[in-house]
């Protein structure tokens, strides 16, 4: 059976994917990848200077590829998307070495981002393409509406998703016909870097992705001063302030945030497969993934049979930090994760909380591992009640009625995901009450996330501005509408007066509209 210690990355090949990085300073820096605590590679770090000199050479770019035409885009896409398939071994193990997930949590990021390949590669022309919209008057007036691209593109990824937040976003953005600037979580920057190469093998111009590397604290600011639109992922206060510095130049972004995530199990749902469900819901990536459940409310008709089963399902759940595909929960990332959930443990067990399960951080799986674990009677006093833990942890609370399991997973800052299990028509109904970007019948999350054409993204403080489908593309554009007049202006012939023509205006008006009411 495969272990921890097959999973490396060559020196040599460190070496070779760092060489993308745009850093001529002498700093660098050491990653450790959270399956054993070793060290992975040395990262070079990029200056202010980088920055400048990457956003030039992508404008420079972003010029030539804007005019690229979108049959040439179309076949850089689709080839992505097998070469993604063809090399997933080598994506497989850098996302495992560098997020400490399971592989089969690995995988979801290999088929995310080929998938994501494959939908803008099919449907580019038919988003982007010029559309024709009604004129003022029929015949006489002709428009068409044209998307343009911003420009350069900000990109700010984070270390929980490497691979799939590493491209997803920004392959948009070069579909729409921009450059990017990206900087990869100092984390997981290997991840990014293979997919990166994919890119350039896959027919994209390499200086229209620049990577530069450093924390967001010291580099970011150079970068949301020189992009035409910022893409982030991260949590809600970072994502508030690059909201800030963009508004002071009034340029756009789109930002997915944090989320308090919710799932109700209504009366009547299977228990089993709600149980099985809440598994890969709540624990998938160790918790660590924007739209994982932290909240789960359950109906006090099958509460305790719903607690009891989730206990025993957990208490077999295959734990590891190694490439064997029948693990179903890898590591935390880093101590300050771990440090988190253990904080959030305490807490709640300090202010009255019961144990349902887990609880104990697992250093003889891996340095920072932590069992997953089930709360029960958190009050609101808890952190974990209404704090984000981003981790293996989750909270149950039984409901008498559907409106107050509603009330209830409405009642927070955020909405970015949640999640109904119950008959299909009353889960459907539930599911439209919800104040959340997406929502999930039967699922945790995949419904949705899996679903390329399927906008994503968060309501309130979970960020603004959506990923994948038509929205994940036309967000990266400008619009811009040409009109075309024939035979007379707008404002009418010149052998009629302005009192003829308004007369026959309105009558003219009056005609279309009771023929538009009969049609």
């Amino acid at each position: 059976m495969p272990d921890v210690a097959q999973i490396t990355v060559a020196p040599e090949r460190a070496a070779q994917l760092t060489r993308l990085i745009r850093a001529t300073g002498t700093e660098t820096r050491t990653t450790v990848s959270p399956l054993s605590g070793a060290d992975v590679a040395t990262i070079p770090v990029s200056t202010d200077q980088d920055v400048l000199d990457a956003f030039a050479a992508a404008r420079v770019a972003q010029l030539t590829w804007a005019r690229t035409s979108l049959r040439r885009r179309k076949k850089a896409l689709l080839r992505l998307h097998d070469l993604v398939l063809k090399h997933q071994d080598e994506l497989l193990d850098l996302v495992q070495l560098e997020s400490g997930k399971a592989r089969a949590h690995a995988f979801d990021e290999v088929l995310h981002t080929a998938l994501t390949g494959r939908y803008y590669g099919r449907r580019l022309a038919r988003i982007l393409g010029p559309h024709r919209r009604g004129g003022v008057y029929p015949v006489l007036t002709s428009v068409r509406q044209h998307q343009r691209p911003k420009g350069v593109v900000g990109l700010i990824t984070p270390w929980n998703y490497p691979l799939s937040m590493a491209l997803v976003d920004g392959l948009a953005a070069v579909a729409a016909g921009n450059a990017v600037v990206h900087k990869p979580d100092s984390q997981a920057p290997l991840t990014a870097l293979a997919i990166i190469e994919l890119m350039y093998r896959a027919g994209f111009p390499k200086d229209l992705w620049q990577v530069v590397s450093g924390a967001g604290s010291v580099i970011g600011s150079a970068i949301i001063a020189n992009a035409d639109y910022i893409c982030f992922t991260g949590s809600t206060a970072t994502g508030k302030r690059i909201a800030a510095q963009c508004s002071e130049r009034l340029i756009g972004c789109s930002l997915e945030l944090g989320g308090k995530n919710p799932m109700i199990v209504l009366p009547g749902a299977d228990v089993e497969k709600a149980v099985e469900g809440t598994v890969t819901a709540a624990f998938s990536s160790a918790g660590q993934l924007c739209v994982s459940i932290e909240r789960i409310y359950v109906h006090e008709s099958i509460y305790a049979r719903y607690r009891d089963a989730l206990a025993e399902r957990l208490s077999h759940l295959a734990f590891g930090a190694n490439a064997d595909w029948e693990v179903e929960m890898g590591t935390l990332v880093s101590p300050a994760q771990l440090a988190t959930i253990e904080k959030h443990v305490a807490d709640a067990l300090d202010h009255g909380a019961t144990l349902v399960s887990g609880g104990r951080a697992r250093p003889d799986i891996a340095p920072w591992f932590h069992e997953p674990t089930v709360l029960e009677d958190v009050p609101p006093a808890a952190l974990c009640f209404a704090e984000e833990t981003f981790g293996p942890l989750v909270s149950l609370y039984p409901y008498r009625s559907v409106g107050e399991a509603v009330q209830a997973a409405n009642s927070t800052v955020y909405g970015l995901n949640a999640s109904v299990w119950g008959p299909t028509r009353r889960a459907r109904k539930v599911a439209e009450r919800l104040r959340a970007g997406t929502v999930n019948v039967n699922e945790g999350f995949a419904a949705t996330f899996g679903s390329i054409g399927a906008p994503m993204g968060g309501m309130k403080e979970s960020g603004t501005g959506r990923r994948q489908g038509a929205e994940g593309l036309l967000r990266f554009t400008e619009t811009q509408s040409i009109g075309v007049q024939r035979l007379m202006p707008v404002s009418g012939p010149a052998f009629l007066s302005r009192r003829t023509f308004r007369s026959l205006l309105t009558v003219g008006l009056g005609l279309l509209r009771r023929l538009t009411t009969r049609a």
